[in-house]
This record gives C-alpha cells, structure tokens and sequence, in this order.
C-alpha cells in the first residue's frame, strides 16, 4: 500500500545528530528501509520534517522505521495511506451511486 510516511524531528535531537554527523547516516537508513518513490525535506512548525512516500508491504514494516526515528530524533512519527490520481479514479469508479 502506497503509504506517506511524515517524521518531524526534534530540534535538539536532530542538532546533536548533526553536529555528530549522524544525521545523514539516519536518513540514509531511512531510504533503504523504505525505498522510497519520492522524498521531501523541509521545515514544518518550526522542526525539520521528511515525507517519504513508499511502498509498505506489510504493517511488520512500522517497528523498524519509527524506532529508527524515535530513538535517534526523538521524532514524531505519522503513517498515512495515500493514493496517487490513477488510484484515487479506480476508486471513485467503485463509489455507491
């Protein structure tokens, strides 16, 4: 299932991982645990913030990502089916009239 995956990470926790030096070795993790189809960083509410959009196989895959996540940026962690236009047309075509 196409899933959005949000992580906004803890200000603290992610400028000590980044003074460290870990920071991009993290994220590295994080794309090949999830290959993603596509990837964005920015800032949201003032904390940095990734959206990663995946393919997850199976809901085993959640424990991995978040712990990744939480123990290493204190992150707030969300998972989000999401679905791209062909998708959400195949669905409309199966809506109750």
């Amino acid at each position: 299932m196409r899933t959005m995956l949000r992580c906004s990470l803890e200000v603290n926790a992610s400028n000590k991982a980044l003074t460290e030096g870990r920071l991009p070795t993290i994220v590295g993790k994080l794309m090949e645990l999830t290959k993603p189809e596509a990837a964005y960083f920015t800032a949201d509410g003032g904390q940095r913030t990734i959206y990663v959009f995946f393919d997850m196989k199976d809901s085993s895959e959640i424990p991995p990502i978040g712990e990744l996540m939480f123990s290493n940026f204190n992150a707030k962690v969300e998972f989000q089916p999401v679905m791209n236009q062909e998708e959400l047309q195949r669905g409309l075509m199966n809506v109750p009239k």
